[in-house]
């Protein structure tokens, strides 16, 4: 803690979370038609604890051949069983995965702490208990589909090939499975290579579960498997969350085939603070909305935009709350930020910090910000005096990494906002309610938040514009991608 806000110099004594309860395999194969089944491939990868560069367990790797599997089941099970139950019934499978995600949330939140690097306080507090929530959600959906589309036939679409990232794997899982079986629908579900345990984990859930064999598929391995699943003639609908790049191939791919799609991609948000704002809070918000994620979110506010008359003093402020930062071990509840997915990731977000120091910018890092040793992690940053025309501005670092630019009218700010390719979300701070709707119909951005940060509900839409991507995940506007309508 910061001498400079509490004027005493405190050390707190490690409080580690226990991790004797997570179960953690060996080995993992793919969970196919409602087993664990050993890879066509005879392939396997190691996916590691980027906090200790550990390896945690050997996953399976699917080709091609594996990948047809999954969706022949997938298929099999939609025919047979699936698309034949009533609402009801699919309901209590859904609520069912909720109440058992619920109960095993301790186990789930180390696991996804100790695979993704992320804060125990953050897997804890946010991403089990929304993702359980989700699935609560669409239960009840799942028999009240004619509410929803009144006056619509409403038909499943068929199997979901579903894509998700790695930094939030279970709750991306949960946005994606729960609205696909509350409409009808089977899945095929990836997990991103350098976080598969928990959906792993989740497989099991769902083999507890009883859900009959092959509503749900998850397997394991890298780009080429889900090349497969969009490429895949059985897949109906492609739901994709990850790089713009990659949703731009998947995009082309799916161009002409009658295929359904989402795609949530990259952002740049910005958070935008005005001088009538309540400063301290905002400070707060965002250091919530770049910090404690490791800056590991597509909706990050890592584009701060200041009026001019209080920068200074929103600046003082925010380098002063980074000195209270603690950056560690993720499974110590008293860290804020916990490492970085990757060595991969590491090095992208260290080039750019090289190049927001080339491109002439001030940079500023907590001077009592110790690394560990061991791991991939990466201090607090800020980029103070930034320009439109800077990279570290307009494009995606994906890191715990802040740039700072200043503004005199709202004009000004709302163009500088939305002079960037993405459009996923953005952030306004002030006391004005005119002031904030004025700019929700103004900003680009699929996400407005109004005097907070990074808050998200079941039952509220999340989706970009632009190079953010389409469509809607969350909330009614979720279950419209899993039906066809007429």
């Amino acid at each position: 803690m910061s001498t400079e806000t509490t004027g005493f110099n405190w050390e707190y004594a490690p409080a580690p979370e226990a991790i004797d309860h997570a179960k953690i395999k060996k080995q993992y194969e793919l969970f196919i038609n409602g087993e664990f089944v050993k890879p066509l491939s005879k392939k396997y990868f190691e996916t590691i604890n980027p906090a200790t560069e550990q390896v945690l367990s050997k996953v399976a790797e699917a080709n091609e051949k594996d990948v047809h599997a999954a969706m022949i089941a997938a298929k099999n099970a939609y025919d047979k069983y699936w698309k034949k139950l009533s609402g009801a019934d699919r309901a209590k499978y859904i609520y069912r995965i909720a109440r058992v995600i619920q109960e095993r949330s301790r186990e789930l939140a180390v696991i996804e702490s100790l695979n993704g690097g992320k804060a125990i306080r953050e897997s804890r507090d946010f991403d089990i208990p929304t993702a359980a929530n989700h699935f609560f959600y669409y239960a009840g959906w799942a028999d009240k589909l004619a509410y929803a589309f009144p006056n619509k036939k409403i038909e499943s679409v068929g199997v979901a090939a579903q894509i998700i990232p790695w930094n939030f794997p279970l709750l991306m899982a949960a946005w994606k499975i729960a609205p696909a079986l509350a409409t009808g629908n089977t899945v095929v579900l990836k997990p991103a290579e350098s976080t598969p345990l928990t959906a792993l984990k989740l497989a099991e859930l769902i083999q507890d579960c009883d859900l009959p064999p092959g509503v749900v598929n998850i397997i394991t391995g890298f780009g080429a498997a889900g090349a497969a699943m969009v490429n895949h003639p059985l897949a109906n609908k492609i739901a994709f969350t990850g790089s713009t790049d990659v949703g731009k191939i998947i995009q082309k791919a799916v161009a002409g085939t009658g295929k359904k799609i989402t795609l949530e991609l990259g952002g740049k948000a910005a958070n935008i603070v005005f001088e009538d704002a309540p400063i301290n809070q905002a400070v707060e918000g965002i250091v919530n909305g770049i910090f404690f994620n490791q800056g590991h979110v597509c909706c990050a506010g890592s584009r701060l935009f200041i009026q001019e008359s209080v920068s200074e003093e929103v600046i003082q402020k925010l380098k002063a709350r980074m000195q209270t930062l603690i950056v560690g071990n993720p499974l110590d509840k008293n860290t804020d930020i916990g490492a970085i997915n990757s060595k991969e990731q590491l090095e992208k977000i260290n080039s750019y910090l090289k190049i927001g120091v080339n491109e002439g910018l001030e940079i500023y890092q907590p001077d009592n910000c110790n690394l560990p040793k061991q791991g991939f992690y990466c201090k607090p940053t800020l980029f103070i005096g930034a320009a439109q025309s800077n990279r570290v501005v307009q494009e995606e670092i994906f890191g715990p990494v802040l740039t700072i630019q200043t503004f005199r009218t709202i004009e000004e700010v709302i163009e500088k906002a939305n002079n960037i390719p993405y459009g996923l979300s953005a952030g306004v701070w002030t006391d004005k309610g005119s002031k904030i709707f004025n700019l929700t119909t103004k900003l680009r951005a699929g996400v407005v938040w109004a005097n907070t940060y990074n808050k998200f509900d079941p039952t509220s839409p999340f989706g970009g514009y632009k190079e953010s991507g389409f469509g809607r995940e969350g909330g009614l506007h979720g279950l419209a991608p899993y039906v066809n309508l007429s």
